[in-house]
């Protein structure tokens, strides 16, 4: 056995060099600068302004429309974009509304990302709230579109509005898509369950991620015939490392477990609002499945009309099937 321990000392040797060797790369890489603004963001950051909520800067866009409509519509994106998610349809609804406005959420896209930050779907409505006052719009009825996280936090301001909390929004009408808004039938991807439930896995998991994961990632939530291209997946990517954004990615995932702990009071405002109600559903989405997801939305929210777009869009139907998106919205809107 003795002649065997020379070369397993020197395998030893070599592996502790590679980790030495590991250490300075990694505090390199940790410490690498943010990819630059693709041309598309910062042409869209150039069209909008921002505004300061509780000493954070706000980043909004607000573009005008057809003169002879008086509709406003405010769009609400989702985990873990940015307004610009909005992009495919920005045109065409500036014809059918007097106002398009969209936002990022704090901790999103061109907004600050406060770090630590206790980040909640309460702060992110009061954020809503605050740009709608910021407009002149607080007198105004809005017709909300939201998508994923940002559906949830419509249901907040539903519940405001119903309850009387602080009209500082009048809701016209509200359109939800693809969000996770029963929890017993939503399913994160593992990377999300990893980045909220895990204190210590998290932090490094947030630093040693890269474009190649993002890009795998995000595709698996997309139809197999609707993939984003790279560069679309860029312009997610260089919005999320704005700020140092992929930081607060785990902080912001916490909207998942602020969701099963007020089921109550936000499937009780879908259930019981007297707001006209649509759904704009993408059936191949992996984290709001097909037909648990639908069967039950039809079963606890009776008042809604719901549109099924095509059976291989997934959990993005404004990116993936734009023009069925809008068609299906525009048929909601007119219909009352």
């Amino acid at each position: 056995m003795c002649q065997y321990l020379p070369k397993q000392s020197t395998m030893r040797e070599w592996w502790v060099q590679v980790g030495l060797l590991c250490i300075p790369l990694m505090a390199v890489y940790v410490h690498m600068p943010p990819p630059k603004l693709s041309f598309a963001v910062r042409r869209w950051q150039h069209a909008g302004k921002t505004f300061t909520f509780r000493g954070n800067k706000i980043f909004y866009i607000d573009t005008p429309g057809t003169l002879g409509n008086t509709d406003i519509v405010l769009l609400l994106h989702g985990y873990p974009a940015s307004s610009y998610d909005w992009s495919k349809i920005w045109h065409q609804l500036t014809q059918h509304f007097i106002r398009v406005i969209a936002l990022d959420f704090l901790g999103f896209g061109l907004s600050d990302k406060p770090l630590p930050h206790n980040y909640s779907i309460f702060e992110q409505a009061s954020v809503v709230e605050a740009l709608v006052v910021e407009l002149g719009l607080a007198n105004q009825r809005i017709n909300l579109v939201a998508h994923d996280y940002g559906d949830t936090v419509a249901l907040e301001l539903v519940y405001r509005r119903d309850q009387n909390r602080t009209g500082h929004l009048n809701i016209k009408s509200l359109c939800l898509s693809n969000g996770g808004l029963f929890p017993e039938v939503n399913y994160p991807r593992l990377l999300q369950r990893l980045l909220k439930d895990s204190t210590y896995l998290a932090p490094v998991l947030l630093r040693i991620g890269n474009y190649m994961f993002f890009n795998n990632g995000m595709r698996e939530v997309f139809g197999p015939y609707t993939k984003p291209t790279n560069a679309e997946l860029w312009n997610m990517w260089v919005s999320i490392r704005y700020n140092d954004g992929h930081l607060v990615l785990d902080s912001l995932l916490q909207y998942i477990n602020q969701r099963i702990k007020h089921r109550e009071r936000w499937v009780g405002a879908l259930t019981t609002t007297s707001v006209p109600l649509h759904l704009i559903y993408g059936p191949m989405d992996p984290v709001n499945p097909h037909p648990e997801f639908i069967e039950l939305y039809k079963k606890l929210v009776k008042r809604s009309t719901v549109t099924v777009l095509n059976e291989y869009i997934g959990h993005y139907p404004q990116l993936e099937d734009p023009i069925g998106f809008l068609a299906a919205y525009l048929k909601f809107i007119h219909s009352f």
